[in-house]
């Protein structure tokens, strides 16, 4: 399996397991992690196809990713700061394209970047000790790793107005009452409940799964009107798939599916 300096990759099931391995810094996403997800997806992308789901979470029990590397950003000039926030921007991108659901596994801090590299996920499991967060104004910034455009699609525009004018932490149970996340669990549990969604998904058709989340992705901003004639492109691609085919067969002959994926 693919190896590299910051992050750690791992199996479980029918998903594989990225963990961002810095806990000396609270994972937080420094250059270096950044780089290394960049290439992470580079390999995802090509060769990645026998793992039905991608579960992100941190090493250690303090936090997911604590936010950007503020040490390096301080020394970093206007076009080396610009480029950092946009190769981060193509990361989070490129994390929503993914053929696969992909699972923030939350189970610590979630903060300032960790909550937009989280919230660039389908979906936010958390355990009850995790936090989040979107704290730049405390330091005379702002979000710029995407939490400006997706929190408010994730919790609504007021709330995520209040979280990102204040700077608050909130904890897990807040996040689920919000829309945050989707479940909260005890920290023991955590991995186990995300391998347990990817393995419902697994059992469905990958390219239905796939057309779905890059079709629901597109929708993003559109009005109804514009976001039904996306549908039915959708549906009509899926339509055309062996898995459509063989999907309908199988429920016609009253037997279970045996999905191509394709």
């Amino acid at each position: 399996m693919k190896q590299f300096d910051t992050l750690t990759l791992s199996t479980q099931g029918s998903a594989l397991i990225l963990t961002v391995d810095q806990p000396k810094s609270l994972n937080a996403l420094a250059k270096e992690v950044v780089n290394d997800l960049e290439s992470f997806l580079d390999w995802f992308e090509t060769t990645g196809y026998e793992y039905r789901g991608l579960i992100i979470t941190g090493a250690g029990e303090k936090s997911f990713v604590a936010g950007a590397n503020i040490v390096q950003m301080n020394s970093m000039d206007e076009g080396t700061f610009t480029a950092y926030a946009k190769q981060m921007h193509a990361v989070t991108e490129r994390l929503e394209s993914l053929h696969v659901p992909v699972i923030a596994a939350v189970n610590g801090f979630a903060l300032g970047g960790g909550c937009e590299l989280a919230l660039a996920c389908d979906f936010i499991y958390a355990s009850e000790r995790a936090s989040f967060g979107q704290p730049e104004v405390n330091l005379g910034l702002v979000p710029g790793f995407g939490g400006m455009v997706r929190l408010p699609r994730r919790v609504g525009n007021a709330m995520a107005r209040e979280l990102i004018f204040t700077g608050r932490r909130i904890k897990a149970e807040e996040a689920l009452r919000i829309g945050l996340a989707n479940r909260v669990v005890p920290a023991e549990q955590l991995l186990d409940a995300a391998v347990a969604t990817i393995e419902e998904a697994a059992a469905v058709s990958p390219t239905a799964i796939s057309i779905a989340k890059r079709a629901m992705v597109s929708m993003d901003g559109l009005d109804t009107h514009q976001g039904l004639g996306r549908e039915v492109d959708a549906f009509l691609q899926a339509y055309h798939t062996a898995d459509s085919v063989e999907g309908r067969a199988a429920f016609v002959e009253k037997r279970s599916p045996v999905f191509p994926g394709n």
